[in-house]
């Protein structure tokens, strides 16, 4: 029996993006660029694409969706092409639970001179609106805040923040990754300057992502040559690739409203099957969490998250740890420990994303799995209730 519960890392690719990409592989395969009829014919898919992407997060012109090659390219672009408009460093505020496609390209513009602040969290992993506003200064000229944390599935409040931000004149950056596709995003609503986007993670291809940009809005190019995208993205577009993001954000807010319940029942099913492991304790905001997160972390003995992953993917049942292990050691999760979380406890947070192909019937068995897995590993802590 196999499993996967990894949907916040990569999503399966659907059957009609893979038949769209081969289409246009087959028959518009012109560079988008060029004046003849190959060429328009590609543009126009691509087009079609941006249009797909547009009604996703609903913005209001097509032309505000740049295409980038994913997620790390969008967000790096929104941070880098902001502050590099400015000959001297100024200021710059993040979360201090951000993805390291934002908190790296923060840490190396601290290097050059940037001041950075990172807003602290509480035990849920969200950020405080009063923190934002006590941390504005007059030379801050870009805000980045995660919309949904991929680790522990916390949801910040977005449109309370950028509305602080705006009110002082400041530009709002979210990462809205894990978010896309599986609740809905409402940029004119929200009143974010500048939001990011990844096909993988919504049933398209790898390789493929988006930065909303808001009219107006002024950004660096990251990328030089032939002005493709506006002359802010050059490079020839991969026209395939694009269009299957399109068909996947389009199947994504045709499914919505009929997907993000079932995911939300089968997320508190997993979260109360589990709830009789006294020392494994829920992680990020119950309430304001992302829909198909399930996240959590042992608070008792020494076992890590990346045993855990091993064990049951010896089980055939595939999920994720937060921490990270370089040159052969394990670092402790950067997120669990701004939340509070001490280094033991931030080494063992485990993750449980689920998606379209998740049924009831995976919950109680992974969740069954994981009990017996832990009785082993940790013997002298009881089951109390299971």
């Amino acid at each position: 029996m196999q499993i996967y519960l990894d949907y916040s890392a990569t999503t399966p690719q659907r059957p009609e993006v893979t038949a769209r990409i081969q289409e246009v592989l087959q028959q518009e395969w012109g560079n988008p660029s060029s004046l003849h009829a190959w060429g328009q014919r590609a543009a126009t898919v691509m087009e079609m694409a941006r249009l797909q992407v547009a009604q996703l997060i609903n913005a209001p012109h097509p032309e505000s969706i740049f295409f980038t090659s994913g997620g790390t390219e969008a967000d790096n672009w929104a941070i880098f092409g902001v502050t590099q408009q400015y000959r001297t460093p100024q200021h710059l505020i993040i979360s201090s639970v951000e993805h390291s496609a934002i908190a790296e390209p923060a840490r190396i513009l601290e290097q050059q001179g940037w001041q950075v602040t990172r807003l602290p969290v509480n035990r849920q992993g969200r950020v405080n609106p009063l923190d934002l506003k006590a941390a504005l200064k007059p030379n801050t000229v870009l805000v980045s805040i995660i919309y949904g944390q991929s680790e522990v599935g916390t949801l910040q409040p977005i449109e309370t923040l950028a509305q602080i931000a705006r009110c002082h004149n400041v530009l709002f950056h979210t990462d809205a990754v894990q978010v896309a596709g599986r609740l809905p995003l409402d940029v004119q609503q929200l009143g974010v300057d500048l939001l990011s986007l990844s096909g993988h993670k919504l049933y398209g291809p790898q390789g493929s992502g988006a930065l909303y940009v808001r009219e107006g809005v002024q950004l660096a190019p990251m990328i030089y040559g032939g002005g493709q995208e506006q002359r802010l993205r050059s490079g020839t577009q991969a026209v395939p690739t694009l269009a299957g993001f399109g068909v996947a954000a389009e199947w994504a807010l045709a499914e919505m409203t009929r997907e993000t319940p079932r995911l939300r029942e089968l997320r508190d099913r997993l979260f109360d099957q589990l709830a009789c492991c006294s020392y494994l304790v829920p992680t990020g905001d119950r309430l304001h969490r992302l829909p198909h997160h399930v996240s959590l972390c042992l608070t008792q003995g020494e076992i890590t998250g990346k045993t855990l992953v091993r064990q049951l993917n010896l089980a055939g049942i595939g999920i994720s740890a937060g921490s990270a292990c370089h040159s052969g050691k394990l670092t402790p999760s950067p997120i669990l420990k701004a939340m509070g979380y001490s280094d033991q406890e931030a080494l063992a947070g485990i993750r449980f994303t689920l998606g379209r192909e998740t049924t009831l019937e995976d919950i109680d068995w992974t969740a069954m799995v994981l009990k017996q897995v832990l009785d082993r590993l940790l013997p002298k802590f009881a089951l109390s209730g299971c």
